[in-house]
């Protein structure tokens, strides 16, 4: 076959075979991207580029790669669901970059996070004050989430990393899934 047709051809199936594999494999690989996601993205991005400018490589056997990525894809999120440990190597941990109107510094640094990007962030959910501001977080897929009130237990802000201890009132029962 013509390299040009089989550019063509290989690129049309390869394409529609990569819609139906993501689609069948769910949500979980459309979702804002953290590193694992953009592992995953740039290697379907890779073997859809090789199947398209490589004759050496069969329509089978790019096929095939699309699939190993996904289950791949599909038994890292499956297991990182049920084990601590496999969670940690595949997902960072929530990080508190400004709590009770105060920045955290040494965080702001160790995430290279500038004050300006945190501004930002307060001022796009309406808010005029720093100080008026609990809590800012840097979400594992690399958005802030803008806390503007305290709660009783802030049990949102439960396992990200930098969280002052409150009193010791509060109770396991506000902290889910602490048997991970």
């Amino acid at each position: 076959m013509h390299p040009i047709v089989h550019t063509i051809v290989v690129g049309i199936i390869s394409y529609l075979v990569l819609i139906v594999i993501i689609r069948l494999s769910g949500k979980r690989t459309l979702s804002k991207w953290n590193a694992f996601d953009f592992v995953v993205t740039i290697a379907l991005g890779s073997t859809l580029s090789t199947a398209l400018v490589s004759t050496q490589v069969s329509l089978g056997q790019s096929i095939t790669a699309f699939l190993v990525i996904v289950l791949m894809q599909f038994v890292i999120t499956f297991t990182s669901v049920r084990s601590r440990d496999i969670k940690n190597l595949v997902k960072s941990q929530p990080t508190l970059l400004l709590y009770d109107g105060q920045y955290r510094h040494e965080t702001l640094r160790s995430e290279r996070v500038v004050e300006a990007e945190v501004m930002a962030a307060i001022r796009e959910n309406g808010i005029a004050d720093v100080e008026s501001v609990h809590a800012v977080v840097l979400e594992t897929d690399g958005t802030f989430s803008v806390i503007s009130a305290a709660g009783s237990s802030d049990s949102a802000l439960y396992g990200v990393a930098g969280l002052p201890a409150r009193s010791t009132s509060t109770s396991a029962a506000a902290h889910p899934d602490t048997s991970d």
